[in-house]
């Protein structure tokens, strides 16, 4: 490509883009792609926005909290923006609201959707070479997941962990949920596009790898696999041996299937940890969010894992995350109550929830909103203190247990490192202090010295 490409005008740094990523991790993997895009254009990353010619906003369209972060972002840099720079607004937002964003955020350049992350170096050529009175607007409906991917690969890495990203778009029918309205139906990437990447991350030093997608359980449904992420998975371990830990997030209720257990179970690199969403507990909340309702599957699925996931080495016993909503429209303090019980008796050893909020465009959308927002905190308040007295005492029962933790951070100042334990995915749990000189990218054996409600401490084992 063009090295070319970058140049801007009034002396502004010809080479240099500064990008926000925000929302999940899913989208940083989108972030980080553009980036080699960009570099491979002969653009140069900046932290600071002053330096940079292109400005970039991957954005998050999921719910109002990131929609409302989403733009107070671009209009931050849109109103610092100076003569020649370029502001792009990227990712869910506009791919859902399309030039609604640049109408309400006077300063936008470009707007590119999530579904077509790969055209970013043609929309800056785009923008770069014609006038553009009006913002460019990149919105192609079809996304082409896996097949038009520029040779990029779909990684972000963060010290010695890495997302990679195995499929992208959903084909769930959330009543709440405006994935499918953003990122389509759901496509699965190659096997051998994957292995390849885990290979590069392997041969990059990377101790961890986190496979992620809106739902790892549906993978290779469009491939016509059955069973896909139990297969994707056999071939890794296979592909990879020395990368020590494999994780799976967002698994789907209803699909985390006996043949995935059993590959779990078969395999040390797979730590036994899954995230799986269930939303809610009782059957008529359930239902109206077009959800499984189907709750002694749960309770058969988690028996069947901890049976088959017995509290061993290199590990420890299974660790279960999941997320509810509170508040979603019709829940009558008898169902709420039902969601409580569950908690108490499941005991699930991470667990985040969120207030219900109203999308437009989603089939809840009729529904409306109709729990005023003090009922949703006094919930959301009642079943977040339930659950850090559960993870108090799950974490307290972990007191003189040697695991494992993977380093991410260290100050040498107070002779502490920070890392992270099997039982800790990356930004959403907890992390594990660590007293004693570590090294940042290392699997070293702490052994536990206390437990608070999210986080552990411990010293090095000799």
């Amino acid at each position: 490509m063009d090295g070319l490409l970058c140049l801007t005008r009034r002396n502004m740094n010809p080479k240099n883009f500064y990008l926000i990523s925000l929302g999940c991790a899913k989208n940083t993997v989108d972030s980080e792609s553009m980036s080699q895009l960009m570099m491979d254009a002969g653009c140069r990353a900046v932290e600071d926005p002053k330096k940079a010619g292109l400005l970039i906003v991957n954005t998050c369209g999921f719910i109002g909290p990131a929609r409302e972060e989403s733009f107070s972002v671009l209009r931050q840099l849109a109103a610092h923006k100076r003569p020649g720079q370029l502001l792009i607004a990227a990712g869910c937002l506009t791919q859902r609201y399309g030039m609604e964003v640049a109408r309400q955020v006077r300063g936008i350049d470009g707007i590119l959707g999530t579904r077509r992350w790969m055209d970013i170096v043609e929309v800056i050529r785009q923008l770069r070479s014609t006038p553009h009175p009006q913002p460019v607007y990149h919105l192609p409906e079809v996304p082409t997941v896996g097949t038009d991917e520029k040779g990029v690969l779909r990684v972000a890495v963060q010290g010695g962990s890495a997302y990679l990203k195995i499929g992208d778009g959903c084909r769930r029918p959330c009543a709440f949920c405006a994935i499918p309205l953003i990122k389509g139906t759901a496509v699965s990437r190659p096997i051998a596009a994957i292995l390849e990447e885990a290979r590069a991350l392997r041969d990059a030093g990377v101790r961890e790898i986190n496979l992620i997608s809106q739902d790892t359980t549906d993978y290779g449904h469009d491939l016509g696999l059955k069973d896909g992420l139990a297969q994707l998975l056999e071939q890794l371990t296979a592909a990879v041996p020395e990368v020590e830990w494999l994780r799976v997030l967002y698994a789907y209720p209803g699909y985390v299937t006996d043949r995935l257990i059993e590959v779990m179970a078969a395999h040390p690199q797979i730590l036994p940890y899954l995230d799986i969403p269930l939303q809610h507990a009782h059957p008529q909340t359930l239902i109206r969010m077009k959800r499984p309702a189907n709750i002694d599957w749960v309770y058969r699925t988690l028996e069947k894992m901890r049976a088959a996931l017995p509290d061993r080495a290199p590990h420890g016993p299974l660790a279960i995350r999941t997320t509810f909503i509170v508040g979603y429209p019709g829940e009558s303090e008898e169902e709420f109550q039902a969601l409580l019980d569950f908690v108490q008796e499941l005991r699930f050893d991470r667990l985040g929830a969120f207030q219900f909020s109203f999308e437009p465009g989603t089939t809840s959308e009729p529904l409306g909103d109709p729990i005023p927002a003090q009922v949703k905190q006094e919930r959301f308040d009642r079943l977040m203190t339930l659950q850090q007295t559960i993870s108090l005492e799950k974490n307290q029962a972990l007191v003189g247990r040697t695991l494992n933790v993977l380093i991410e951070g260290l100050d040498a100042a107070q002779g502490i490192a920070i890392g992270r334990s099997y039982r800790d995915a990356p930004e959403i749990d907890g992390i594990v202090v660590v007293e004693g000189p570590a090294e940042i990218g290392q699997i070293v054996p702490v052994r536990i010295t206390g437990g608070l409600a999210y986080d552990l401490a411990g010293v090095l084992a000799t």
